[in-house]
């Protein structure tokens, strides 16, 4: 029997240094052969399709200088774990880049060489509370270019990813890209000649913010709305509510797309930007814009005739000097729910400002696919342009919810087929005059009838969010003109240009998952037991306001000096309302008892099953597994 007992545990001891050496072969093999396996719930370990694709074009020695303040002192505990997640994506950049990314982990401690470097780099040190400078930055350089990221908010840890492939992105091109403006509004402002300005009294329109805003990363052309072709320099080509737009420049916009160019179209059911004059005591609207024949080609529909209300976004405000504020829910304040938050373009902006905005519905054609950037609730309509502007309370009183989600910004994707097939449109009659004086029209055989490759377009159903009077704040300090943003429209303008007029495998970098695990569960309590504290302040609420009532009916009825004195109904009416308040109080008191008491419960729970639920699983199986071997043996 001791000989059997000796046997097992021989036999045991040994299945566990074989198990062990297994454990650390397959190691050791897998990190030889830089295999990784991601586990996490949302890829946070593994790089999107186009950040690889851009990390295999550098065919040069690109330098990442990651400067990181290492001493345990000179770094808030909130950063630490956060820098650890940057030298993981890093190692994982390196790891695809097949030798050509070389990552520098540096500590610039104070008054050293690497903080020297870090601000020469334009690495941008942080004040702590004790007066130190702590580092969280990354340059990267490929000669002659360099570009920096100051440093790394843990608010951006889902663009981390993205703003590292950017970058290198930016160093691996050498040339400026080249935004074209295609639109009839004063975006590039204004320029009035003296003489009109002093008769008149008038001033020159400065440029909207978001050209001025583009202009200090890209070259900004203006582009006529007659053009008949589009620069071939040009990479990205917003147009801006191109109401009446002629057909040959359609076709222009139609072949920019198919060699390659990336389109921002933001259309409009109704521009408050583009006022009609004719009426100086009511000025309406100007005509809506579309690009229907493009639109059509590529499988989608924006309807002109009606404009996207949504109660969720809506928000009171003071229509008038004076007059209570009014809920206009055709003015969408998009929070997060109605915001792509997985698409880096918008993964970092909070709210979207789209006045009187249009809609996008129908299919993508064939070898497209669409991404909704921008959208509405269900608790949304379609209402008519004019009645929305006019009677916005009336929208609010007769409002049905049509309990559909209303795109309102989509990206599409893919191979696009162009919507001229046979070739360039021939010249309208007025412009027939000019035709001697232009080059012959192209033969219909020289148009491309589709893009070689996937290409982008992006339609935003609403053009009024470029200009100042919704995106930003101009002041006048001390003759300086400040511009800050009112909401996230500017930043969103900036980062969908950015994206397009990049590497073409930026459109394809995702915003990447993060850490920071909301609890969920206790946040739908938490909803729950608000909804029933609102619900018993409303009741409270009622009870005061017909309190209120009863008491000035009985006031009403007094003579005189009688007035401040309490009737005993008044005192009976008073006595009952403040033992309902009482009632109501102790209601409130037990909710948010309960409510901690099962947060603390369901806490208390999960511990329990995260810290001793595996040791006790793994415990019961291995009392299991040593029964069943005891009966075996018994068998023997």
């Amino acid at each position: 029997m001791k000989e059997k007992k000796l046997e097992t545990l021989v036999f045991s001891t040994v299945g566990v240094v074989v198990m062990f050496i297994i454990v650390v072969a397959v190691n050791l093999i897998a990190s030889a052969l830089k295999t990784r396996v991601d586990l996490t719930e949302g890829k946070i370990y593994t790089l999107s399709p186009g950040t690889k694709a851009i990390l295999k074009k550098i065919d040069a020695p690109v330098e990442v200088r990651f400067y990181y303040s290492q001493g345990q002192s000179r770094i808030p505990s909130q950063y630490k774990a956060y820098a650890k997640q940057v030298e993981d994506l890093l190692n994982e950049f390196r790891q695809y880049a097949g030798g050509n990314l070389e990552v520098k982990k540096l500590d610039p401690e104070p008054d050293s060489e690497a903080e020297d470097l870090a601000n020469l780099d334009g690495v941008e040190g942080q004040m702590v509370e004790t007066g130190d400078k702590f580092y969280l930055g990354i340059a990267i350089s490929l000669d002659p270019q360099k570009v920096a990221l100051p440093f790394l908010p843990p608010n951006r840890e889902r663009l981390l990813e993205y703003d590292l492939a950017r970058a290198i992105s930016q160093v691996l091109s050498t040339n400026k890209p080249v935004i074209g403006v295609m639109t009839p509004l004063p975006v590039f402002g204004m320029q009035m000649p003296p003489q009109m300005r002093m008769q008149m009294g008038g001033q020159n329109q400065e440029p909207w913010a978001f050209i001025s805003e583009l202009k200090r990363d890209f070259e900004v052309k203006q582009v006529a709305m007659e053009a008949d072709k589009i620069d071939d320099d040009i990479k990205v080509l917003m147009v801006v509510h191109p109401k009446d737009i002629k057909d040959a420049a359609l076709f222009a916009i139609d072949q920019f797309v198919m060699r390659g160019g990336k389109l921002i179209a933001c259309l409009d059911p109704m521009c408050l930007a583009d006022v009609q004059k004719q009426n100086p005591m009511m000025p309406m609207p100007g005509a809506p814009s579309n690009l229907e024949k493009l639109l059509k080609t590529w499988g989608i529909t924006f309807d002109t005739t009606k404009v996207a209300a949504d109660m969720n976004f809506a928000k009171q405000l003071m229509v008038r000097q004076g007059a209570k504020p009014e809920t206009i829910p055709t003015l969408l304040f998009l929070s997060a729910a109605g915001i792509n938050k997985e698409d880096a373009v918008a993964a970092q902006v909070d709210e979207i400002l789209l006045p009187f905005a249009g809609v996008f519905t129908g299919s993508p054609a064939a070898g497209l696919k669409q991404s909704i950037l921008l959208k509405t609730s269900k608790k949304s309509q379609l209402v008519e342009p004019f009645m929305s502007q006019m009677t916005p309370s009336k929208i609010v009183d007769d409002f049905k919810e049509s309990d559909t989600v209303y795109a309102l910004a989509v990206r599409l994707e893919g191979k696009f087929k162009t919507s001229f097939p046979d070739g360039k449109p021939k010249a309208d009659d007025k412009d027939a005059e000019k035709k001697d004086e232009k080059k012959p029209d192209d033969k219909p055989g020289d148009s491309l009838k589709e893009t070689k490759a996937d290409n982008a377009v992006l339609l935003i159903g609403d053009t009024d969010f470029l200009s100042d009077q919704f995106s930003v704040q101009v002041q006048n300090f001390f003759g300086q003109k400040m511009v800050t943003p009112r909401n996230g429209n500017l930043a969103l303008t900036q980062n969908i240009v950015e994206q397009l007029a990049g590497d073409q495998n930026l459109i394809g970098v995702r915003s990447r998952g993060t850490l920071n695990r909301p609890f969920t569960v206790v946040q739908e309590m938490q909803a729950k037991a608000n909804a029933r504290f609102q619900a018993e302040l409303a009741k409270v609420q009622k009870e005061v306001d017909e309190t209120n009532q009863k008491l000035n009916e009985m006031q009403g009825k007094k003579q005189g000096n009688q007035r401040f004195v309490l009737s005993p109904e008044q005192q009976a009416e008073m006595d009952k309302f403040k033992k309902n308040r009482a009632e109501a109080n102790k209601k409130l008191k037990k909710v948010r008892r309960e409510l901690a008491q099962d947060i603390e419960s369901l806490e208390l729970r999960t511990k329990v099953i995260n810290i001793a639920g595996m040791p006790i699983l793994v415990t019961l199986l291995g009392i299991g597994l040593a029964v069943v071997r005891k009966q075996k043996t018994k068998a023997q």
